[in-house]
């Protein structure tokens, strides 16, 4: 493993946490959930793209791990020996695991079956907290080093290719990128694999089949990253959106023994998810990623039993049955007899020429590590005045060459205090109050952006390649106004009761429906808000369920 040595940041180098040592007692404590075996000879333990995997504690002996890379075969990562146990992130899905796993011969170990896996974890809660960490860690180090996943060739600055690394990145799948213009080890691979020019960007599996262009779904499915519904289930409750109101409705649902199943379009964490650094979330002083909370939302979930199906969108909701029926965008259907509605809101855009042309060509909607690094050393240009942006603008003023913000109001009417004192100080930014976005200027790609001071009557034209665009969004809800009732902006009204249930701040005009977050008219477009009301819901469906 090639890793920065002495980098507390590294997952692989806090062995004590990812790779923990039991102790008997704990050991022990294990037996009851597994059974004792040995072998006799090397043996498989389990192969990539495997599902619902065993846990495998070892006693004696050894328990190899390797990762196969589609260019450079199969590599070692690194071993369980005794009182190690084995398994990552996947261990709580059913998605397709990364790696293979081999059994030394005379490996003494307890087995423990994937039907008993969330009994141990539950039953053993100081084990449970120490196996949950370390599976944190482990995915969020194979994600840094590039591990067990695929391969991406094309253009860096690709629309396409950007899409497909995104999408991965925030579903924690490891994945290398070989840019055509600046690496030799793409053309290396696209004259093995015979991949033409045209086929680009590609994704090359670790099998070495390629994804030529691949849509997210066909990505979800090619990779097993997709938990399709269970045929023939009728859920308790289904939570369409992954938000951090919609995580936390599937948090608490399953932790209260209800059948729940969350869809969701493209990642866990929605457009939270993306946010740099949440600093103002209770709980977390230094303040913490939008993308670390959402993984820790989505393995919690996953801990007490939700299903999560990713890379599908909500196209239909029938309330016309006594279970609502959800129509997915595959085709398939879900049958429940509650919903959460969770899917937050579309990003709002400017309306100006050419910017469909440089949508994911230097025109972005999130500010994380992957945009940061195409930031390095360039300047950059903010729109919006809201704590997404002023966040977005702290965070890419350490890389960038130079920040520019602009927006239509002051700063301080809209942002939060702390994020308005580190903007004014910042050396690294530069504030335009007052000001309108009036030119996009390219060829192939954004390469500078022009604004007008409305106060002044002053231009500037500054050559931009990175335009971030954090002016608010537009809730996504055409497919529910034959369910419910929205406001005049497209909001889902709550608030509703009939004679028959307890009056609920989340009760759609059809009983039965719940909307929470983004989505919600009148919410408060806060992650602490988010969560709060996608765990409060929870009591009014116990409600609704108890009387349907």
């Amino acid at each position: 493993m090639n890793v920065m040595l002495n980098d507390p940041s590294d997952p692989w180098q806090r062995e004590a946490q990812t790779y923990p040592v039991l102790s008997q007692e704990m050991i022990d404590r294990i037996r009851p959930y597994g059974e004792h075996q040995i072998v006799y000879e090397d043996s498989v333990a389990f192969t990539r793209g495997d599902r619902a995997l065993d846990l495998y504690l070892i006693l004696e002996g050894e328990l190899e791990v390797h990762a196969e890379h589609p260019i450079e075969g199969r590599q070692y990562l690194y071993s369980y020996r005794g009182g190690q146990f084995s398994g990552e992130h996947n261990m709580f899905n059913d998605r397709n695991t990364l790696l293979s796993g081999r059994l030394m011969a005379g490996t003494q170990f307890i087995r423990v079956p994937h039907d008993k896996f969330r009994a141990l974890i539950t039953g053993e809660p100081d084990i449970g907290e120490m196996i949950i960490r370390a599976y944190i860690l482990r995915r969020s180090g194979l994600v840094r080093h590039l591990k067990g996943g695929g391969v991406l060739v094309g253009h860096r600055d690709s629309s396409e290719l950007l899409r497909i690394q995104r999408f991965l990145t925030r579903n924690l799948y490891p994945v290398e990128v070989l840019d055509v213009a600046a690496d030799p080890e793409a053309a290396h691979a696209m004259q093995e694999l015979a991949i033409p020019l045209s086929a680009l960007p590609a994704l090359i599996k670790p099998d070495r089949q390629v994804l030529s262009k691949p849509s997210d779904e066909r990505l979800a499915d090619e990779l097993g990253l997709l938990e399709p519904p269970e045929e023939g289930v009728v859920y308790d409750v289904a939570v369409l959106g992954a938000g951090p109101s919609g995580l936390a409705s599937a948090v608490y649902a399953a932790s209260e023994g209800l059948r729940t199943i969350v869809v969701e379009t493209l990642a866990p964490g929605g457009q939270a998810g993306t946010s740099s650094k949440i600093e103002n979330y209770l709980g977390f002083p230094t303040g913490i990623s939008g993308e670390a909370l959402a993984g820790r939302a989505h393995i919690q979930a996953q801990k007490f039993g939700a299903r999560i199906c990713v890379s599908r969108s909500t196209v239909s909701l029938d309330c016309s049955k006594k279970q609502f029926e959800i129509g997915l965008s595959d085709g398939r259907a879900v049958r429940a007899k509650a919903v959460v509605v969770a899917t937050g809101a579309r990003y709002r855009t400017l309306n100006l020429p050419n910017y469909k042309r440089f949508e994911g060509q230097g025109i972005h909607y999130a500010a994380t590590a992957m945009e940061g690094n195409l930031c390095s050393a360039q300047e950059v240009v903010i729109v919006g005045g809201g704590n997404s942006a002023g966040q977005a603008a702290v965070f890419l003023s350490r890389t960038a060459k130079h920040v520019n913000m602009v927006m239509r109001s002051g700063i301080s009417s809209t942002m939060s205090d702390y994020l308005v004192q580190r903007i004014r100080n910042s050396p690294h930014i530069t504030l335009h109050e007052t000001s309108d976005i009036t030119g996009l200027h390219g060829e192939n790609g954004l390469q500078g952006v022009s604004w007008n001071n409305r106060k002044t009557g002053q231009s500037f034209n500054r050559p931009a390649t990175n335009l971030f665009v954090m002016i608010g969004a537009s809730p996504n809800t055409e497919w529910l106004a034959e369910c419910v009732k929205l406001d005049r902006s497209g909001f889902v009204e709550t608030g509703f009761s009939d004679g028959g249930e307890l009056a609920t701040p989340y009760r759609t005009s059809k009983p039965g429906v719940f909307a929470v977050g983004d989505v919600r008219s009148g919410s408060i477009k806060r992650v602490a808000s988010a969560v709060g009301e996608g765990s409060v819901v929870v009591a009014a469906i116990h409600q609704f369920l108890a009387t349907a």
